[in-house]
């Protein structure tokens, strides 16, 4: 598969403060990469380093295998700033037309990106009258005007309402299997860990986590919560042959590792008919952030 983005050891001081320190990953065509870390972590320098609007002060950025801020990078990247801003004089349409012609497209394609992002029908309108959310459509719209390689998608469903985020999920999505790598950057952890192929975290300037999810929950050793209902009389039965805590009634629950997950389902499955439904709740992504955040281990 292309490597649409590569970074390779890339360093970024300000003086004696370091802010991105020696981060290094890839991301192919089609891949989309969820870019997290607290407010400080690195997140946007790299951003910035990888559009060439700052620049390193070593290391190696490549966009298409050409250099950040040269004529083939720029033409390559869809960019979603995380505060968009637009002239407010202008509907939506002639904003998004101004982009399309900004990049040589027909401007029919901005007329169809209004459309596909939910903006028919307030095309016409000043965007001074839109609301954030509306705004924050504007601005997917214009990063994905002209199907780029590479799309930086920073905190990009900020302001969007429950259905318009499960919407720019679906535009990811197509985005995705239409090639373009996706790089997105947000807080948002929660519609994140099915909407992503590989979890990027920095914290402190460094690349402390780069895997997809069900990697990450083995290296960090959390433990998976197993709730177990049982047959009516069973229960202290299954508590004792599983190493388990009856909480009421019918229900025993016990914790397991990733790598010990299928195991324990075996076990469960021997017990046969005395088990009525098993329950199990991996580690979400937030939990697992707080623990790989936290700590001076590096997962990659």
């Amino acid at each position: 598969m292309m490597t649409t983005l590569k970074i390779l050891n890339s360093r970024k001081s300000y003086g004696a403060l370091e802010v991105v320190s020696d981060v290094s990953f890839e991301v192919a065509a089609g891949e989309r990469v969820a870019l997290l870390g607290h407010n400080g972590a690195g997140k946007t320098t790299l951003i910035r380093m990888i559009l060439g609007l700052t620049p390193l002060t070593s290391g190696m950025i490549k966009v298409m295998d050409h250099a950040p801020g040269s004529r083939v990078a720029r033409c390559s990247i869809g960019y979603l700033p995380e505060s968009v801003a637009f002239q407010g004089a202008l509907s939506g349409r002639e904003q998004l037309r101004h982009f399309a012609r900004l990049k040589s497209l027909p401007i029919q394609k901005a007329d169809d990106l209004l459309e596909r992002v939910g903006l028919a029908h307030a095309a016409d309108r000043k965007i001074r009258t839109y609301s954030k959310g509306m705004r924050q459509r504007v601005g997917l719209a214009q990063a994905i005007l002209g199907k780029p390689k590479l799309a930086l998608l920073d905190e990009p469903t900020s302001g969007l309402d429950p259905i318009s985020r499960h919407e720019f999920y679906d535009i990811v999505q197509e985005l995705s299997d239409g090639g373009t790598a996706v790089l997105l950057s947000s807080h948002a952890l929660t519609e994140l860990a099915s909407r992503t192929d590989r979890i990027a975290i920095m914290s402190k300037g460094k690349l402390v986590a780069n895997a997809d999810l069900t990697t990450l929950r083995r290296q960090a050793a959390m433990p998976i919560n197993v709730r177990i209902t049982t047959t009516s009389k069973e229960s202290d039965r299954v508590a004792g042959e599983m190493g388990g805590t009856r909480k009421n009634g019918q229900v025993v629950e016990l914790t397991c590792l990733q790598n010990e997950k299928m195991a324990t389902l075996a076990r469960l499955t021997a017990l046969g008919s005395i088990i009525s439904d098993v329950e199990i709740s991996p580690p979400s992504l937030e939990e697992l952030y707080r623990k790989i955040s936290s700590s001076e281990l590096e997962m990659k």
